[in-house]
């Protein structure tokens, strides 16, 4: 596992935002739109997180997996890749890269108990096959960075350990976009607790000039944060699975539709 963010796979392919918010033309001739293809990965990030729930993994997993499956979709499609198979795939891949391996069969277990719909079910030689894809796509480079660990540091820091909870809260929701491919660990973790220090009324414009960084970014990200609550209608802190209130089945299904090959 490399040690330095800033000599890691990780850092290095780190992207812009006008290069993930790019429907694939192989999806765009199918009709899919910008909108939808968000929709599905805001949809499948929560499926993640539920199967996660299931088979008892660490947090870190999760986010792992979550990474692997956004990363995936800046350089796939959702038409060659199914993202009903990719999502229990990259939780297997990632709970292997985070030395916490869940077996195939109970994930394949799980979703049969979870998901009466037939499209997201799947046996065990699919998820090993579409695993060897997924390595491809990902160019073998399996090690991720998350905030967590920076955030805790950063906290203690500050002298500011009280807001941990909401703070982690805030971190967690950061994995519903695409925020990990696109900036540096430390940052959003820097975001998350301004954030936090704001609803809670804490005075951090001292110790923030301390740690000279880039104010501008670090309050970009928090508005793109608080700006994807406000859009999608997500309650903070609720759990993934709770939180949604602006994104209906019918438009999941719909958008999932549109990746059916026609008979």
């Amino acid at each position: 596992m490399a040690a330095n963010f800033w000599t890691s796979s990780h850092y290095k392919q780190l992207v812009e935002q006008d290069k993930i918010d790019v429907v694939h033309p192989i999806d765009k001739e199918r009709g899919l739109t910008l909108e939808e293809f968000k929709l599905i990965k805001i949809h499948m990030t929560n499926h993640i997180w539920r199967l996660a729930q299931h088979v008892k993994v660490r947090q870190r997993v999760i986010a792992t997996a979550v990474t692997y499956f956004r990363r995936v979709y800046t350089r796939k499609s959702l038409t060659e890749y199914d993202p009903r198979l990719v999502t229990p795939t990259c939780l297997y891949l990632a709970s292997k890269a985070e030395e916490s391996t869940v077996q195939a069969r109970l994930l394949v277990f799980y979703i049969k108990k979870m998901c009466s719909d037939e499209k997201y079910r799947c046996e065990i030689k699919d998820i090993l096959e579409m695993e060897m894809k997924l390595l491809e796509a990902l160019d073998y480079y399996l090690v991720v960075f998350h905030p967590y660990r920076p955030l805790l540091q950063l906290l203690q820091d500050a002298g500011m350990t009280d807001l941990t909870h909401i703070s982690w809260g805030l971190v967690n929701d950061t994995y519903k976009m695409d925020l990990i491919l696109i900036h540096p660990p430390y940052m959003i973790a820097l975001a998350c607790i301004y954030i936090a220090s704001v609803l809670k009324d804490k005075e951090t414009t001292a110790w923030f000039e301390e740690l000279r960084v880039d104010m501008n970014v670090v309050k970009n990200i928090a508005i793109e944060i608080l700006d994807f609550y406000d859009f999608y209608r997500v309650e903070a802190f609720k759990g993934m699975a709770e939180s949604f209130k602006g994104i209906s089945d019918e438009k999941i299904n719909a958008a999932l539709h549109k990746l059916t090959p026609k008979p």
